[in-house]
């Protein structure tokens, strides 16, 4: 008896350790990032709650944040860069393919239908909007979008979506050839993707006319112009760049060629003890400057960008401060694009006033990218992209209709139609829309998409 006994007890135990050790084995921690992978994601849980509001997205997060190998513990929290004087709720999911994070995108609506940031597209049933200096939402306005995206970036859900235009005033120095011109001291510059709201281009734009500009800061007292309209509707002074040559004993700064006297201004997203030189700040007053001084009534901090641990981030913008591909800024924010993917160019083209779109975690301050896409290289160029998704409104024909109140012309003879023909365009009719460019406002078509 003892002989069979003995080898079955054995046998058991044998079992029930390697059960033990595979129910242990269930609750183990995020993976760590090698080759392409990202680093800051970690195992973990964080509570995060968002508030709505103008000027930031205010919240609290506990539990573990991922540290660059991908694996922590601590209590999360997020702080937002000095250069944008806000704060940004947060905590992270745990670590893994398919997993949303707390995430916030800065860049200019590439799309409509919800809303299309960076190539990402955000469902915005829940969100709180808010926009200043239009009315609606509209294609090349430049936006922050907080929320929620998966560790691929393919798709988020907002929660919050704040949007306002980044400069207005009286343009001087038209430069039709080199394309760019000069408002209030900041120079404006355009490329393909540059939306033109109520004109055809930069030959339209008129020395000593009001104009409305929304786009991203890149270089001190530049500017590219991701949307311009040439006949706003308001006239108020307003400018955005990096803080310079800020004298706090005097209450002034400058924005690229203009003195700022922030004396008498509120201060909202920011207070004026926080600012600071490289602060990226939207500055509005009253009346227009005067020998290149203009007196701020508000001073804003900009988008808030999040800077704690494994929150996911999307920006666009122009590089700066390029040293390497591990090493240069957007938006003011390090970027480290060491392993991530690269398209929409060679990677050896990276380098100052290079325009990108990165999608990665924040670690230790710095955007760990996962993907980036090169979108304009002086010079060179690069490819454009607009999105709309929705169904057809205001009907007239191929050549005049609006999807999501944007008008679309798919008349011309290159646009392709695609699960159907320009016949079947018609008022309810649920359709996507892809163009290359806008001009007097209007989307031009290169395909159309039937969907049921």
């Amino acid at each position: 008896m003892s002989t069979i006994k003995t080898p079955r007890r054995l046998m058991l135990g044998l079992l029930y350790a390697g059960l033990v050790a595979l129910l242990l084995s269930c609750g183990g921690g995020g993976d760590g990032a090698s080759g392409g992978s990202v680093a800051g994601v970690g195992s973990g849980s964080a509570a995060g709650t968002a508030t709505a509001g103008a000027d930031a997205t205010a919240g609290t997060g506990t539990g573990a944040t991922g540290d660059a190998s991908g694996t922590g513990s601590g209590t999360g929290g997020d702080t937002s860069t000095a250069g944008n004087g806000s704060t940004d709720g947060s905590g992270v999911g745990s670590g893994g393919t398919g997993v949303t994070a707390d995430a916030a995108g800065i860049g200019a609506a590439d799309g409509l239908g919800s809303i299309i940031l960076n190539g990402l597209r955000y469902d915005t049933d829940s969100a709180a909007i808010t926009i200043e200096d239009a009315t609606e939402l509209q294609i090349g306005m430049s936006a922050r979008v907080a929320g929620k995206v998966d560790a691929d970036f393919t798709a988020g859900v907002a929660t919050q979506v704040l949007s306002a235009a980044e400069l207005r005033g009286a343009v001087s120095g038209i430069d039709v050839a080199g394309g760019s011109f000069v408002v209030m001291g900041t120079t404006v510059s355009i490329d393909s993707a540059t939306v033109w709201a109520d004109a055809s281009g930069l030959t339209d734009v008129v020395s000593g006319n009001i104009v409305q500009v929304w786009g991203l800061p890149g270089a001190p007292g530049t500017l590219r112009a991701t949307r311009i309209q040439v006949a706003p509707t308001l006239s108020a002074p307003l400018v955005t760049g990096t803080v310079e040559n800020l004298d706090s004993a005097r209450k002034t700064f400058k924005l690229g060629q203009l003195t700022i006297d922030f004396g008498a201004a509120a201060f909202t997203g920011l207070d004026a003890s926080s600012l600071a030189n490289g602060t990226i700040v939207r500055v509005r007053g009253t009346a227009a400057p005067f020998a290149n001084l203009l007196v701020a009534t508000k001073v804003e901090g900009w988008y808030a960008i999040p800077v704690s641990n494994g929150v996911a981030v999307q920006l666009a913008g122009v590089i700066t401060n390029f040293a390497s591909r591990g090493s240069f800024k957007v938006l003011g924010t390090p970027v480290d694009a060491t392993n991530a993917l690269v398209t929409g160019g060679p990677v050896g083209s990276l380098g100052n006033g290079v325009k990108v779109e990165v999608d990665g975690f924040m670690s230790g301050g710095v955007l760990v990218v996962k993907k980036l896409r090169i979108r304009n290289i002086p010079g060179t160029g690069g490819p454009a992209s607009f999105t709309l998704i929705g169904a057809i409104g205001t009907y007239n024909s191929p050549a005049d209709f609006r999807v999501r109140g944007q008008p679309v012309d798919a008349s011309g003879p290159g646009t392709v139609f695609e699960n159907g023909i320009a016949a079947n365009l018609a008022n309810g009719q649920r359709v996507t829309v892809v163009g290359d460019r806008v001009v007097n406002g209007v989307l031009i078509a290169q395909r159309v998409t039937f969907t049921p």
